[in-house]
């Protein structure tokens, strides 16, 4: 998986383009479908990431990119369960992210903002 440019609004993974929050999951890349996380907006000002969606947890490595300014939320609960399952959560900025990334996409999967 080769990760391109990433700027404000979109990111390039394998010379496509997104223009929407992503998730990897070994290897695949989908969108981020955030509308479960709606109703915890008013809490945080901006939807936040919770276990209400659909997270990749099979993995060894869990990578989320919290926007270009960092600025996604990541909800406790979110944390709790990842060291349940005992898999490393690394929460940075997206362009940190893309670099912790690295090739081992199977072991690792992501949920990449790209905006804020």
């Amino acid at each position: 998986m080769r990760f391109g440019r990433f700027r404000f609004g979109s990111i390039e993974i394998d010379g496509t383009i997104y223009d929407h929050d992503i998730v990897i999951d070994r290897g695949h890349v989908r969108k981020r479908k955030k509308g479960p996380s709606k109703p915890f907006r008013g809490r945080f000002g901006h939807t936040p990431l919770s276990l209400a969606e659909d997270i990749p947890w099979r993995c060894g490595q869990l990578i989320v990119g919290t926007g270009a300014d960092g600025a996604l939320p990541v909800m406790e609960e979110v944390v709790g369960e990842a060291r349940r399952r005992h898999i490393q959560l690394v929460i940075a900025p997206t362009a940190e992210a893309l670099e912790q990334l690295g090739s081992d996409v199977q072991a690792t999967n992501a949920i990449l903002h790209v905006t804020c």
